[in-house]
């Protein structure tokens, strides 16, 4: 007989304690593995039935704590497409630090992993509900973003997004910035 031990697949607990098919209490990342995890054996094995029990009941049929698991699966997808379109728009810095030179941030083409047409300048990017900020690489010509055919823009990129900073102490257009230790 089948057990379930789904949140072994997103926790890597593999211990009796993990080999459980509880998922409550999973981050939306951990969710996203077992959505993983189901679509490469849906895509690659034919199923053979489904185990009665959290999921399914004796019918086979999909009992609530699926579609409550199936809609947090879909905030979590949800949720990544944003990350990633916000990546898209401020992708991360590339950054070093030395005791003898201090942080440097800059932003490339490729900075961030992200392969793009513009370079863009350092900013400190704050977050609702973030504590603190991180270094993003931000447009600074041409229409904001979301807005290509804005003919009202005045040529500065997302320079003037609110939850942008300017490093203080780099100049404003500089596509690198030394802060010193």
């Amino acid at each position: 007989a089948g057990r379930d031990a789904t949140r072994a697949f997103a926790s890597g607990d593999f211990t009796p304690a993990g080999l459980v098919d509880s998922v409550s209490g999973l981050s939306p990342p951990e969710l996203l593995s077992i959505h993983s995890w189901l679509s490469f054996y849906s895509d690659n094995y034919e199923p053979v039935g489904k185990l009665v029990g959290r999921f399914y009941d004796e019918n086979g049929a999909p009992t609530e704590a699926l579609r409550e698991v199936e809609a947090a699966i879909e905030e979590a997808l949800k949720f990544q497409a944003e990350s990633e379109q916000k990546k898209q728009q401020f992708p991360p810095c590339n950054s070093e630090w030395s005791s003898a030179k201090g942080t440097r941030f800059w932003c490339s083409t490729q900075s961030g992993g992200v392969q793009r047409a513009w370079a863009g300048v350092p900013r400190k990017l704050y977050s609702p509900g973030r504590q603190g900020s991180r270094c993003v690489c931000v447009r600074s010509s041409g229409p904001p973003w979301g807005q290509p055919h804005s003919s009202q823009h005045r040529d500065r990129g997302d320079l003037d997004n609110p939850q942008l900073q300017q490093y203080e102490g780099c100049p404003p257009l500089a596509q690198q910035c030394v802060l010193l230790a």
